[in-house]
């Protein structure tokens, strides 16, 4: 306990995604992709042997981390640690463990298969976040609130709408998530600059063997194609793409998490508040929308991570550079894991949304008077009335009645004072007031939206909506 320990890990994201940046994962990976080179350069006739490849794997994740450690300390040298700790487990491959290869071979390509599994894994999160929002817009499509602009009350909506709106963020989000993992690409067989010159030299100037090589390696690893061209590393360029859209997602999840955390302030709506849970350590009263804030805590944590690919990728002098080594090892995981973290929160809201429609009912009735001028207007105006007169009428009373409710903190008495106004005698005010008249088509937007924006994505991810866990660890 005297250590410091990263929350993202004991506290926040899920066990596969923290498994998935974890040593075993990486360097198993690394001797994977050992493997795929050796068993590449084996059919293409190179000097290595089936025993030889066969001993790889048998040691895949039988990983000796304190001899991989004490290699490193000596060599100062992370990936010939790891040969060498390989090549002591299997020794009669030892001698063509890495050949041809430099450093990125394996931590640009592992990097690239991991930035993959990551990306699919938040793929399959937002679609069960979206799965979730669709089934509460549908069961409150017709429960008209108010809806705010500037956030000053607006023209009314309902709350599946608003629902909506949530939902189509992630679903432009997934879009983006989508393509991302369908574009990505591996490093493949670079050697040290970019210009295969180790692997055309193994195949003796053979330069249609150095491509067969890489087709045939990337085909192993389930990539269909590698960079058309790069330096050592893959072009950094792809983590400032991928920040990108991890930034999106927390951008969508904070906006959410806000709009939720007003809506508990006015006592509409609010997340789940489990039976045992305390708010306060003092005001034992408080329901205090603890995931809520921790989705906008962890949300802008990413957003700021999103800045230090672009910068990385900006100073990659000439082939490459390592200043990119070290903040890459915090920044792509540390984004992954927070997000990770922010959408099990996000589901865990979206599972258990707390709705109260009398309230709703009763801040949408207090403003409502305003907002059924117009209509009343108009129906005086059809009963016989002068429009300009009417609508001079309408502004005294309006600013009376606000003058109550601002200034002597009384009801807002409006509608009673147009009642009481000849000028409205043949209006029938109270036919005026039903909410249901003024949230437009909200009802079938939602309808339509599910059907159009949902569904899609529902059939997409169908065998992971009723899976993925969302158990909120602390």
């Amino acid at each position: 306990m005297h250590d410091y320990d990263n929350p993202l890990v004991s506290r926040y994201a899920s066990r596969e995604m923290v498994q998935l940046w974890g040593p075993q994962r990486k360097f198993s990976t690394w001797r994977k992709l050992w493997i795929a080179l050796a068993e590449a350069e084996y059919e293409l006739g190179l000097p290595v042997s089936q025993e030889q490849i066969d001993e790889l794997k048998q040691h895949i994740d039988d990983i000796d981390f304190e001899k991989a450690a004490e290699y490193e300390n000596k060599l100062r040298h992370d990936v010939m640690a790891h040969v060498h700790t390989y090549g002591d487990a299997a020794p009669l491959a030892r001698p063509i463990i890495h050949l041809g290869a430099t450093s990125c071979f394996v931590t640009d390509n592992g990097d690239a298969l991991l930035l993959r599994e990551a990306l699919t894994m938040i793929a399959k999160r937002l679609a069960t976040v979206i799965d979730r929002l669709g089934r509460f817009a549908l069961k409150y499509r017709d429960v008209p609130c108010l809806s705010f602009t500037h956030l000053q009350p607006a023209q009314p909506e309902t709350v599946g709408r608003r629902a909506c709106l949530w939902a189509y963020d992630l679903i432009m989000d997934l879009e983006e998530i989508e393509q991302r993992i369908r574009r990505i690409k591996t490093l493949g067989n670079k050697g040290t600059t970019g210009t295969q010159a180790s692997f055309l030299k193994l195949f003796n100037g053979n330069h249609e063997r150095v491509r067969q090589l890489e087709k045939l390696f990337c085909e192993k690893v389930g990539f269909t194609e590698s960079f058309a061209i790069t330096g050592q590393t893959y072009p950094r360029k792809l983590d400032s793409q991928i920040l990108d859209v991890l930034s999106c997602i927390a951008q969508s999840s904070h906006k959410f998490a806000t709009d939720l955390r007003i809506l508990a302030h006015r006592k509409e709506m609010e997340e789940p508040f489990e039976k045992n849970q305390i708010g306060s350590s003092a005001m034992a009263y408080k329901r205090n929308p603890m995931r809520s804030e921790r989705i906008c805590s962890l949300a802008r944590f990413v957003m700021s991570l999103q800045t230090s690919p672009p910068m990385t990728a900006a100073t990659q002098w000439f082939e490459r550079t390592l200043d990119d080594s070290a903040n890459r090892r915090l920044v792509l995981p540390q984004a992954f894991l927070a997000l990770d973290a922010v959408l099990i929160l996000y589901q865990n809201i979206a599972d258990n949304m707390v709705v109260y429609p009398k309230v709703i009912e009763k801040n949408l009735r207090s403003e409502l008077p305003f907002m059924a001028t117009e209509n009343i207007l108009m129906a005086a105006v059809a009963a016989g009335g002068d429009r300009q007169d009417l609508h001079e009428h309408i502004r005294q009373h309006s600013q009376a009645a606000a003058d109550v409710v601002k200034l002597e903190g009384g009801e807002n008495d409006l509608l009673d004072r147009l009642r009481n106004d000849e000028a409205f005698a043949k209006v029938d005010i109270d036919a005026e007031l039903e909410p249901m008249s003024f949230v437009g088509r909200s009802p079938e937007q939602v309808d339509e939206f599910i059907t159009k924006q949902v569904e899609p994505v529902r059939r997409r991810y169908e065998d992971v909506l009723l899976v993925l866990n969302a158990e909120v660890r602390v």
